[in-house]
């Protein structure tokens, strides 16, 4: 699912867009590609400083969806990849993910991780 074009374009800068959403409305979170760590099963984590509109929808809804992309690398003819995610999500806050990613990034309260249900490349 997380294909070698996707970590790819994880792995060089861009903006990561998050989608939420409860019944009221749908809400934006951004991050950066830098941020986001690929498992090998499938999931993406991401330090959480913030994103606390981001935890109230999912605790309501866990369906996220997350759009990403880099103009490193090279898409379907141009520079320039991006994918949308589709994918479920609940927010960490203590065990072996949250301690790495706590390593990583210490200034995150709680680790967004999101079970990749479709990764499709757009660009």
């Amino acid at each position: 699912m997380l294909n070698e074009k996707l970590l790819q374009v994880i792995s060089h800068e861009g903006v990561v867009t998050i989608v939420s959403w409860n019944n009221i409305e749908p809400h934006i979170a951004n991050t950066w590609n830098s941020y986001v760590n690929a498992t090998p099963d499938d999931r993406i984590l991401i330090p959480a400083g913030g994103m606390q509109r981001t935890q109230e929808n999912v605790e309501q809804n866990n369906n996220v969806k997350v759009s990403l992309g880099s103009k490193e690398v090279i898409g379907f003819q141009y520079p320039g990849a991006g994918f949308n995610i589709e994918g479920t999500a609940k927010f960490l806050e203590s065990g072996s993910d949250f301690d790495m990613m706590k390593e990583k990034f210490p200034w995150l309260t709680r680790v967004l991780e999101i079970t990749v249900s479709s990764a499709k490349q757009m660009i």
